[in-house]
């Protein structure tokens, strides 16, 4: 029975926990520091301020540490929680800004802003003196700027010209004072000077009062040595990163030179910049090498004159937290301790706020720098706590909210597992986790008894039950008691005991060989209630059975089997089969590894190098698991087709051995090498190509083959071979001896042919008889010497030009355009001697036979064609062997025929009826000068077709039995003794549908000369 107290206490805990989304506020904007133009259009100014929190938060602020009362003060008023400042007052509106956001878990307060307004007064009305100064003297006219706020830049203006005046070695503007420097005044100084004042903020500009200035020429001033006017400070400290500005302005006459340089001698810094007059040095990004003394000197004739000035790197850094703090919900009777650190220069203090209002150490609350420490908390610390670090620079703030929670134990959301499985022999630990405030006191009950550890059965010290070497027996129901002081609670869940998964059949390791296909057994015995899942890996990674074609997962139930298609080398590696059930994972593993063909050989090097051999040396390649037993060479040739087997020393290299001697080579070749290994399992890759390399040269050792020869003209001796070919030159400077004498003669007559392409030689000499016998060899040369001849062989010289002209020549008239002619052949003098072509002359009568055609044959026979009609032609025939031209035989004249009619045939008609076509047209007359037409030729084809059909007929009419479904296309020509007349032109005979017997049966068609073809 709870008292009454108690029931208060349990009810608050409960709507708390109903609460568990509510918490404190939280800054998600805060203001920061801010300059306002005053300028602006909208009089009114946005200082941002939003909190998130739930319940939202209210917002109020202070200024200066007072607070503002937005109800009453016409100037403020809040836009949700951004404060919105109406008509400010440079004056009374600026100051330093807090927001403070509150709801029912606490307040938290933000960061101080400081708000101020950018203005420009206008400069007083006041009319300025008069300066008088003498020529050559110096003065200084002064600025007097009005009120103002933010940055604003020094002008001034000459007699009111629109342009501002320009500076330079003489005149300097201030921007630290506005005061215009003149080092030497000249007559042309004299007028009035007008100050102006922009603020960059507000891009307002103020002019002052002109000031009059009068060159009083009575005395001129005298030369004298600079005087420095404008000087920076002694001693400047300068944060790191930013900008430095160093003003240094003399007065003398003559106008002094301004110059700048480092006190310890060391250069200026590179990224400096001088104004044109240099009476500025700025330093943009300031860094600790930048620091130390720098020196302005100001020079001129009469002297000079030295500013120095210390430039201190100032090493502070703004605040940032490096730990800060977190959320804390924490039960009754804890102890709190939050700590919060920060980094800056200077070191930064701490201080600390509960709900906005200052933290001060007391008996239960502590503080020390950034730690607070709360002993035995209890529900008034509840609220927002905040973290100030702050030096010189500024200050950081950190939140977070304190819940402190009271409450009976609760397994709503953490219960005990309601069941758990686990093999025999195993281990199981089971939670229990119940929400309470404070922590609750565990213990176990099994099956209505109390739970007691035991050597097997521990409670840990969290409350955790953990059984080990699990038996049948410790099956059932466990039941988690939990108690504190606000009340007791339990939850229970059951304990299933099943038997452990083994692996029967495991996968063993396998030797394959590229191609092949295995299966990797994985074969399981598992309790019966549950289904056991099987996993393969390779290499460490699930194999993706979807994705991956060679392999492939058979068997089913309690087998699940790899089975491995056509294998790679890529294969290779360990192979795991991993079963899971719901109670345990089992897996097992085996090695595969494959052999194919040895990889290509690396690190190809020729050395050694001769006309013949050269050495090759190499490393192994990948022997993919199965010894190389031998190596092969191969080399290749611009010369060669692809890459070829050479011979090595040893003829066989053994797969231990890794270098031969590469043999039979050409001289003067170039060659590229490469290797092949081999092992048990077949050929593999060759390797990469050695650099190109030319053997050395060497006297040729081939000799030209095929040597032949005879022919020619009268006096001359042939002689012809087959080239060499290039790779069996053996060296540069290649060419031919050619040797001949005649037969019986002991004397070789020589000649070089310095040509590598060389295949021919003539040798002239009229004293050489026809048909001389010589005996012939052809030897080679480079470079390097002479090399062999070939074997000798005889050759036949130059045999004489026929000595008779063909007898018994004629000739017949086959048409108007051919004449065929015939005669008897030309006896040899000899059996050497051979008649190879005989030579037709034509030419027309009343022309000199130095005109005449011809016409070369063979035989005893020759058709003339393309002649005149009705024309005399003499005709001459002469015979030819290999020296030449015989005599002619004497001409005889021929007349041609006359040529066939140029009349067309004429009216054609045609029918076309079933597969017949029936032909009619008129006799065709020749004329007086043209042959009597003795016939007709009827030529017709299918369309589209080449081959043609050809009728002859002394008739003027045809029947033509042709195949229907087909276009046909005809033509007719006269026939006469003169040649084909001219032909009618093509007729084209359309075809006949299978459905008509008759096209056009009782039609005719009449066809004159000027028919056309159309498709």
């Amino acid at each position: 029975m709870l008292l009454p107290w108690e029931l208060l206490i349990l009810l608050s805990l409960k709507e708390c926990l109903a609460e568990n989304t509510r918490h404190g506020p939280v800054f998600t904007q805060e203001p920061s520091d801010s300059i306002f133009p005053m300028s602006t259009d909208d009089k009114q100014v946005f200082i941002n301020c939003k909190a998130k929190g739930n319940p939202p938060p209210r917002y109020r602020w202070k200024v200066d540490g007072r607070d503002i009362n937005t109800d009453s003060d016409p100037n403020y008023s809040l836009v949700e929680g951004n404060l919105l400042i109406s008509n400010p007052h440079v004056i009374n509106h600026g100051g330093v800004y807090q927001c403070i956001a509150t709801n029912t878990f606490g307040t938290v307060v933000s960061r101080e802003a400081k708000v101020q307004f950018a203005f420009l007064q206008n400069f007083s009305s006041k009319t300025r003196n008069t300066v008088s100064v003498r020529e050559g003297q110096a003065v200084v006219l002064l600025c007097g700027p009005p009120p103002h706020y933010g940055e604003i830049k020094y002008s001034w203006v000459f007699n009111g010209q629109r342009n501002f005046l320009q500076q330079d070695a003489r005149r300097f503007i201030s921007q630290k004072t506005g005061n215009l420097y003149i080092a030497k005044v000249e007559a042309s100084d004299a007028g009035n000077y007008t100050c102006a004042v922009r603020n960059m903020m507000t891009n307002s500009t103020v002019f002052s009062s002109p000031t009059p200035v009068v060159v009083r020429r009575d005395v001129v001033m005298g030369e004298y040595e600079p005087k420095i006017e404008v000087q920076f400070p002694d001693t400047l400290h300068v944060s790191k990163g930013s900008s430095v500005k160093l003003e240094c302005f003399a007065l003398g006459n003559p106008v002094p030179s301004i110059s700048w340089r480092r006190a310890d001698g060391n250069p200026l810094p590179g990224k400096i910049k001088i104004n044109h007059s240099s009476g500025v040095l700025e330093i943009p990004y300031f860094r600790p090498e930048d620091a130390g003394m720098y020196e302005c000197v100001a020079e001129n004739s009469r002297g000079r004159n030295v500013a120095r000035g210390q430039l201190i790197f100032h090493s502070a850094e703004h605040l940032q937290w490096v730990q800060t703090l977190k959320d804390a919900h924490m039960a009754i009777d804890a102890n709190l301790q939050w700590e919060c650190k920060a980094i800056g220069k200077p070191r930064p203090t701490y201080r600390w706020l509960k709900n906005g209002q200052s933290l001060k150490a007391e008996e239960r609350i502590h503080l020390e720098a950034g730690r607070l420490t709360i002993p035995k908390i209890s529900l008034s610390d509840s609220g927002m706590y905040q973290c100030v670090a702050e030096n010189e620079h500024g200050s950081v703030y950190a939140s977070a909210e304190l819940k402190v929670v009271a409450s009976p134990p609760d397994f709503t959301r953490r219960p005990v597992k309601k069941s758990t499985v686990i093999q025999r022999g195993g281990e199981v630990v089971l939670e229990c986790r119940p929400h309470a405030s404070p922590r609750a006191t565990i213990s176990w009950w099994r099956e209505g008894g109390i739970f007691v550890s035991l050597l097997r059965r521990t409670i840990m010290e969290d409350g955790t039950l953990r059984i080990t070497n699990i038996s049948k027996s410790d099956g059932g129901r466990y039941t988690c008691v939990a108690r504190n002081r606000f009340g007791t609670s339990s939850s229970t869940g059951s304990l299933v005991v099943k038997e452990p998964t083994k692996i029967i059949v495991p996968p063993l390791s396998l030797d394959a060989s590229v191609g092949q296909s295995i299966v990797l057994p994985c074969e399981v015995s598992s309790d019966s209630s549950l289904s056991p899942i099987f996993k393969w890996f390779f290499n460490g990674k699930a194999i993706d059975f979807n994705r991956q074609e060679h392999f492939e997962m058979i068997g089913g139930g309690f087998a699940g089997d790899l089975m491995v298609r056509n294998i790679q080398l890529k294969h290779s590696g360990k192979y795991v089969c991993m079963v899971h059930t719901e109670v345990d994972t089992v897996s097992a593993a085996a090695d595969l590894i494959v052999r194919g063909p040895p990889g290509p050989p690396e690190g190809l090097v020729v050395t050694d190098i001769t006309d013949t051999t050269v050495q090759l040396s190499w490393g192994s390649g990948p022997d993919n698991h199965s010894p190389v037993t031998k190596y092969m060479v191969q080399a290749r040739t611009p010369f060669s087709i692809g890459w070829q087997t050479v011979r090595t020393v040893p003829d066989s290299v053994p797969g231990q051995m890794m270098h031969a001697t590469v043999k039979e080579l050409n001289p003067w070749v170039d060659y590229e090498f490469r290797v092949v290994a081999i092992n048990s399992v077949g050929v593999g890759e060759p390797s990469t190509p050695s650099k190109q390399i030319r053997t050395k040269a060497a006297v040729p050792k081939v000799a030209p083959i095929n040597v032949s020869g005879g022919g020619g003209a009268r006096g001359e001796l042939v002689i012809m071979w087959e080239p060499v070919p290039e790779e069996q030159q053996s060296g540069e400077d290649f060419g031919y001896v050619v040797a001949f004498r005649p037969l019986g003669s002991s004397t070789w007559i020589q000649t070089v042919l310095a040509s590598p392409d060389a295949s021919r030689y003539i040798y002239r000499n009229d004293s050489i008889a026809p048909l001389s016998l010589f005996e012939v060899t052809v030897g080679v040369y480079n470079n390097m010497g002479e090399g062999p001849f070939s074997r000798v062989v005889r050759v036949f010289s130059a045999e004489e030009e026929p000595s008779e002209a063909p007898s018994r020549a004629w000739a017949r008239a086959v048409s108007a355009s051919e004449i065929e002619v015939f005669w008897e052949p030309v006896p040899p003098r000899s059996n050497s001697e051979k008649i190879v072509a005989y030579e037709v002359l034509f030419w027309e009568g009343g022309l000199e036979q130095s005109e005449a055609d011809r016409v070369r044959v063979i035989n005893c026979t020759a058709l003339l064609s393309g002649l005149k009609g009705s024309t005399r032609y003499l005709i001459s025939v002469r015979a030819q062997n290999s020296a030449g031209l015989g005599p002619c035989s004497p001409p005889f004249n021929i007349t041609t025929k006359k040529p066939p009619p140029s009349q067309p045939p004429g009216s054609i008609e045609w029918n076309l009826t079933n597969s017949k076509i029936f032909l009619n047209w008129e006799h065709v007359k020749a004329m007086e000068n043209e042959s009597e037409v003795t016939g007709y030729k009827v030529v017709y084809r299918q369309n589209w077709h080449d081959r043609t059909t050809v009728l002859e007929t002394n008739k003027t009419s045809l029947e033509l039995q042709i195949p229907s479904g087909e276009d046909y296309l005809i033509e007719i020509k006269a026939l006469t003794e003169g040649g084909d007349g001219t032909s009618s032109g093509p007729i084209r005979i359309p075809k006949m549908s299978s459905k008509f017997h008759t096209l056009h049966s009782m039609q005719m068609i009449r066809v004159g000369i000027s028919i056309l073809w159309h498709d």
